[in-house]
């Protein structure tokens, strides 16, 4: 290579590239027989264009990828080289296989260290994706177990390139790529003196793959549209007011096509003003009269405006028992329930409240959900549970005094979203209740916040409203970065749990 920087440019292999793709392969792979005979490559063109890519400089082919389709029950076992290449040198791709198969990744020696290889297994990766099929899977030559073959067995010197303790050019570059040894198979390429015939069986899950392609009916929304209500306690003179009140935000969240509206707990506290001669207890009881009437013209209300509706929470009595409960709302009519589970002093000495013994994730027609209401997401073990069920986003409604102990409940907010790869909307109330004992005064900054990685903003946060005002906010949040974090982010946190060591204590029964 000379020294002027490469031009390059990545494309579809053509019928017309054979000798120059032959003279690469020969140079590349000299100690395992060279390049593949013009009909195999031919034939690899045909049957599957799209599968055969290669870099060129300048015009010049300097790296190539060749890839055919197979069943990936077949290919994911034991199996050998002529299996998929068989002696007469005919390529044995399958058109209705659900699993790709790297055959060979090539580049000119001069080119290496341009990460060209890199380029070719994200083209690989990205062609898995667009079609839809469930896996990559390749037989991996380990070059460099010659060297050592007489210290170490192949299983030892798999860990050690594993661990970086030793460096294999093959092998190496694989588990860079986001590849998985899954298991070791002998006599895979017997000629391949430097493997000593051993392969590895390496593999790249497609978490995007949808085994039943579905209808537009029944496809999973990709970006879902969070709103939020930061809502203003205000003096209330009957229900219906304050039904009023709720319906005009539903009704502008709609009209953004929001998804979701979350408004906060105990968003209905002014109705305790209707009644200001109670003593607290008295008067959060005298509030739960209220909570199935609200409850059920919510449900009417998500499916008039065809949104799913967060209900803050609510006081609700049940066999002379009282506790916090959040509704969700379905736009399809049907109604699910969170009740609080950590209860607060002042609830527990004002008002008497008790909490509930189950923490559950819901799905939804726009991912899976899960509420934590206020004091709540200040454990970091029920967002673990939520995580464990495949949570996507978690509502935190919240009601909070001073700015102190809003600040809690946003940071505790903010490393849930962190610690269990998910988003995090808080939504809050503003304002005074003069004649309402223990809901008096009101701080809150709604938000939405993210994971902290480069999928996402810079400073994990969404966004926010502004401090003390009522106002709603929306937040469009991309449900497959998620996907993408989980697998390829700088930091992996559920992956890279100490399951051996704190992994068993947040396993619930999971929400059927």
């Amino acid at each position: 290579m000379d020294t002027n920087t490469p031009l390059l440019n990545l494309r579809a292999i053509e019928p017309s590239d054979y000798d120059e793709l032959a003279a690469l392969m020969n140079l590349v792979f000299a100690d395992v027989g060279g390049a593949w005979p013009r009909m195999t490559i031919m034939d690899l063109i045909h049957q599957f264009p799209d599968g055969q890519i290669c870099i060129e400089d300048s015009g010049k082919i300097v790296g190539a990828a060749l890839t055919i389709k197979v069943n990936y029950n077949r290919f994911s076992l034991n199996h050998a080289y002529t299996d998929i290449i068989t002696e007469q040198n005919v390529i044995q791709h399958q058109a209705a296989g659900d699993a790709l198969y790297g055959l060979d990744v090539f580049v000119h020696p001069d080119y290496r260290g341009l990460r060209l290889g890199r380029r070719l297994y994200d083209a690989r990766k990205e062609l898995c994706r667009s079609v839809n099929l469930k896996a990559i899977l390749a037989g991996g030559r380990i070059p460099g177990y010659h060297k050592v073959a007489d210290q170490f067995t192949v299983i030892e010197y798999i860990e050690k390139v594993k661990r970086k303790e030793t460096h294999d050019p093959i092998l190496s570059f694989q588990l860079a790529n986001d590849f998985d040894v899954k298991r070791l198979m002998k006599n895979y390429l017997p000629e391949d003196a430097k493997s000593c015939g051993y392969a590895t069986l390496l593999e790249w899950d497609n978490v995007f793959y949808d085994e039943e392609m579905p209808s537009i009916i029944e496809s999973e929304k990709k970006i879902v549209r969070i709103g939020i209500v930061q809502w203003q306690m205000r003096k209330m003179v009957s229900l219906d007011d304050l039904i009023d009140q709720a319906e005009f935000f539903v009704s502008s969240l709609s009209n953004y096509q929001a998804d979701f509206a979350l408004f906060p707990e105990f968003f209905n506290a002014p109705l305790m003003g209707l009644r200001p001669d109670l003593s607290p207890v008295e008067a959060i009881r005298f509030l739960s009269e209220f909570s199935e009437e609200i409850k059920q013209r919510f449900s009417q209300m998500a499916v008039t405006y065809n949104i799913n509706i967060i209900s803050g929470s609510m006081p609700v009595l049940e066999n002379d028992r009282l506790y916090n409960v959040s509704y969700l709302l379905h736009r399809d009519g049907c109604i699910d329930e969170q009740y609080k589970i950590h209860i607060t002093p002042h609830e527990q000495k004002d008002w008497v409240i008790d909490g509930g013994d189950k923490v559950k994730v819901f799905d939804t027609d726009a991912g899976r959900v899960g509420i934590l209401i206020c004091y709540d997401a200040e454990f970091p073990e029920l967002g673990r549970m939520l995580a464990e069920q495949g949570v996507q986003i978690m509502f935190v409604p919240f009601w909070t005094d001073t700015k102190n102990g809003y600040l809690r409940v946003r940071l505790c907010a903010q490393a849930r979203a962190i610690e269990n790869e998910c988003y995090v909307a808080l939504g809050g109330s503003v304002g005074n209740l003069p004649r309402v004992n223990n809901v008096d005064i009101q701080y809150a900054q709604s938000a939405v916040f993210s994971p902290s990685d480069i999928y996402f903003p810079h400073d994990a946060t969404i966004t926010e409203a502004s401090a003390n005002t009522e106002m709603i906010i929306f937040a469009d949040v991309e449900l497959d970065k998620l996907k993408y974090l989980n697998t390829e982010g700088s930091v992996t946190n559920l992956r890279h749990r100490r399951l051996d060591l704190y992994g068993g204590f947040t396993r619930p029964e999971k929400n059927k």
